[in-house]
């Protein structure tokens, strides 16, 4: 089971390629190819291939830093930034982890609010009756136990518990909690070809992280929130990928748009362009 087309979908190479071909581009990458695994072939990239449009992004100035990094503009004052990076003797996963702390500084209140401790409910009050709202059904593989508010369901692979407020799922990799009383959902799971992707929400917030099995890097990460910061960002993230041994093709991005997603779909698109799918 493939875990990541569900939450990002999946890039067209063709049509990246074609928003790419022409006079405007600066830098043109040098590039070798090595097994990506099964999701395609990965490049060792050289230079940034930075064109001057990528769907709502437009790009400003040159490629700098040798042709290292490159920057967008996007609606509503999005911005978008391109990194080579080589690893260095590092792991592709601490390089990330600093891009994503600087990212994260710029909606402090959004992280403060996924961090908060979930508050403990008030007791709930008791029926005498609650004795008459049980039912329980079970047969080959099926398994039904409720009594009033409280419920589990056992099936092949899957498995509900409600609580109350709150519900606890699991299908098959997947298991999701949500609290109804905070306004809270966590979910995380990983597919058959080590696919993994984590959700953490909480009213208008959430941080999405997700990544694909396979020595080679393909991760992204997003923290997003209804509200501004202070600032105005409401979508801050990345999209990393590169072959095993580096070096990664980083594309962050900040986003005050209500349509958030249009500037973090067009950054990816930049980084397959360079690197691939």
């Amino acid at each position: 089971m493939t875990v990541r087309p569900f939450l990002i979908p999946i890039l067209c190479a063709t049509s990246a390629l074609a928003a790419c071909d022409g006079s405007n581009s600066v830098r043109i990458s040098s590039t070798r190819s090595v097994d990506g695994g099964p999701e395609g072939v990965l490049k060792v990239v050289e230079t940034l291939q930075c064109p001057q449009t990528m769907g709502s992004l437009t790009r400003q100035g040159s490629a700098s830093a040798a042709g290292t990094v490159c920057t967008y503009v996007g609606p509503k004052g999005a911005e978008a930034s391109l990194h080579l990076v080589p690893l260095d003797g590092d792991t592709p996963a601490n390089i990330l982890k600093a891009f994503e702390q600087r990212l994260s500084g710029d909606m402090p209140r959004t992280v403060r609010q996924l961090q908060e401790p979930e508050t403990v409910a008030g007791a709930e009050a008791t029926s005498g009756s609650a004795a008459a709202d049980r039912a329980s059904v079970r047969a080959p593989g099926v398994a039904v136990e409720a009594q009033g508010d409280e419920a589990t369901v056992s099936l092949p692979g899957v498995r509900i518990e409600t609580r109350g407020d709150k519900a606890s799922v699991r299908i098959g990799g997947f298991h999701i909690d949500a609290d109804d009383s905070s306004g809270s959902a966590r979910i995380s799971g990983s597919g058959g070809d080590g696919e993994n992707v984590s959700i953490n929400a909480r009213n208008d917030a959430a941080e999405i992280r997700t990544s694909a099995g396979g020595g080679a890097t393909r991760s992204s990460w997003i923290l997003t929130d209804n509200r501004p910061s202070e600032r105005g960002w409401r979508l801050v993230g990345y999209e990393a990928r590169g072959p095993v041994g580096g070096p990664l093709v980083v594309a962050t991005v900040r986003s005050r748009d209500t349509d958030r997603g249009r500037a973090f779909e067009d950054a990816r698109d930049l980084v397959a362009l360079n690197v691939g799918e």
